[in-house]
C-alpha cells in the first residue's frame, strides 16, 4: 500500500470512529430520555449482540418478554448503537446500550439482574456468560427443521426454552452428553401476540405468501429458494389472474451470496411491474417487522425449511415447502418435509397449477398433527402461560 493509500485509509477510520462515537452519543441520549421513570431494578434481561439486520430475532420475543415484565421488571441489553436505535421504537420494555462485557456486568451487578435470556448464539453471548451471578436461558427465535436447531451451543446455557417434543427429540438426537433436564418445552408465544397492520384486500384472488430464507452461513443450511427457485415461481404465479402474491424475503438474503440478493431485487422488480400493469392485483413486497400479518392475509405460503413453515402450521392452510438445490443441505428425517409436498426448483413455474390442486382438498391431517408435535397446545395463550410459568421455575431468589 502506497504512503498515499495508507493517510487514506488512516483517515477513513478516524471518520468512521468519529461517526460512530457521534452516532453512540445520539443514541444514549434518546435512551436516557426513554428510560425516565424504568425500575432501578430488573429480575429479567435480554442481551442482544447482533447487527440491525438480525434484529427480527429480538422483535419476535418483545412482546412475550413484556408479558414477562407485569410479573418481572425485563429490560433489553444492546450491544450495538445502530441495533439500538433500530429496536428503540419496537420495545416496550426499557432498551439499554452496553457495548461491552463491562457495562453488561455493571448493568446486571447494580440492577439485580437474576436472569439472562439469549435469542442466538452469537459469539459475543458466551463472552457474557461468564456472569456467574444470574441464570443463562437460550430463546430460540424460531422453530424449524434446520440443523442449526441442534447447536452443541446450547450446552452453555443453564437453560433452553425449546418449542415442544420435536425440538427435544432433535436437538437429543444429534448432541452427545446433552442434559436433557435443561430443555424446558414452551410452546411458541409468539403465536399469542395478537396480528397488527394486516392490509385488507377486497379482491377474488387467492393470496399467496412466498417467504424465502436466507441462504445460510454453510452448505448444510443452503435452504434458501430466493434464486432457486424464486424468479421462476414468481413469474407464474404473477401471470396466473387467480393468484395475488405477497413477497416476503428474510432480512438476511445475499449476505453471503449475491446471487440471492441479486434474486430479491429481480423478483421485487417483477412484482412492480406486475402491479403497474394491473394495481387491483394489489400484488406487494412485504416489509412489515412480523410476518404474522402476511401469514393472516394469505390462502396459502410457499417457503423455505425454516421457521416460516413451523409458523405457518397452525393457521391450517396448504403449504408447500422449496426443495434445497445444495446436496449439502441437511434435511431432517422425519420431519415437515417427510409431511408436506416439496417443491423441486425445475417445478418452480408450475406452482400456479399445484397451488390449484392444494388449494381444492383439505388440509392433510398428517399436517394438523405436526403442530402438536412442535408446539404442544396452540390453544390462545397457552404458550404464553407455559413460557411465564418456565421462568417462575428456572429463576433464581432474589
Amino acid at each position: 500500500m502506497t504512503i498515499a493509500a495508507t493517510a487514506r485509509r488512516t483517515l477513513e477510520l478516524a471518520r468512521d470512529r468519529a461517526a460512530g462515537a457521534l452516532l453512540e452519543r445520539r443514541v444514549r441520549a434518546r435512551l436516557a430520555a426513554a428510560n425516565t421513570g424504568a425500575p432501578d431494578r430488573f429480575d429479567c434481561v435480554v442481551y442482544f449482540a447482533d447487527d440491525r439486520g438480525s434484529a427480527y430475532q429480538l422483535r419476535q420475543w418483545l412482546a412475550p418478554l413484556a408479558e414477562l415484565a407485569k410479573r418481572h421488571p425485563t429490560a433489553v441489553l444492546v450491544h450495538r448503537p445502530t441495533t439500538t436505535a433500530a429496536l428503540l421504537p419496537d420495545s416496550q420494555l426499557p432498551v439499554f446500550l452496553t457495548t461491552g462485557i463491562g457495562q453488561v456486568e455493571d448493568f446486571v451487578d447494580s440492577h439485580g439482574v437474576r436472569l439472562v435470556f439469549y435469542v442466538n448464539n452469537n459469539r459475543d453471548n458466551f463472552t457474557v456468560l461468564r456472569l456467574a451471578g444470574p441464570r443463562h436461558v437460550h430463546l430460540s427465535h424460531g422453530e424449524s427443521d434446520k440443523i442449526s436447531m441442534a447447536s452443541n451451543q446450547l450446552k452453555a446455557y443453564d437453560y433452553a426454552f425449546i418449542a415442544g417434543a420435536a425440538s427435544r427429540e432433535r436437538i437429543l438426537g444429534h448432541l452427545q452428553g446433552m442434559d436433557p433436564a435443561k430443555l424446558v418445552e414452551i410452546g411458541r408465544p409468539q403465536l399469542d401476540t395478537p396480528v397488527e397492520d394486516i392490509k385488507v384486500y377486497a379482491g377474488e384472488r387467492t393470496t399467496v405468501l412466498y417467504a424465502p430464507t436466507w441462504e445460510g452461513d454453510r452448505p448444510a443450511m443452503a435452504y434458501g429458494s430466493a434464486h432457486s427457485h424464486g424468479p421462476a415461481l414468481v413469474r407464474a404465479l404473477l401471470a396466473d389472474p387467480r393468484y395475488r402474491l405477497i413477497f416476503r424475503p428474510h432480512p438476511r438474503t445475499g449476505v453471503r451470496i449475491p446471487a440471492h440478493r441479486t434474486a430479491v431485487r429481480e423478483i421485487t422488480d417483477l412484482i412492480k411491474n406486475a402491479q403497474q400493469q394491473d394495481p387491483g392485483a394489489d400484488h406487494y413486497l412485504d416489509r412489515r417487522p412480523d410476518v404474522a400479518a402476511a401469514m393472516a392475509e394469505a390462502d396459502a405460503c410457499i417457503c423455505d425449511i425454516s421457521a416460516v413453515a413451523m409458523d405457518w402450521l397452525p393457521h391450517a392452510k396448504p403449504l408447500l415447502v422449496t426443495r434445497p438445490v445444495d446436496p449439502e443441505a441437511q434435511i431432517q428425517d422425519g420431519g415437515i418435509t417427510a409431511v408436506v409436498p416439496l417443491l423441486d426448483a425445475a417445478a418452480a413455474q408450475d406452482v400456479p397449477s399445484i397451488l390449484s390442486g392444494m388449494l381444492s382438498l383439505p388440509v392433510p391431517s398428517e399436517q394438523k398433527v405436526l403442530v402438536e408435535h412442535h408446539f404442544g397446545d396452540t390453544a390462545p395463550g397457552a404458550a404464553t402461560r407455559r413460557f411465564l410459568e418456565a421462568v417462575e421455575r428456572v429463576l433464581p431468589e432474589g
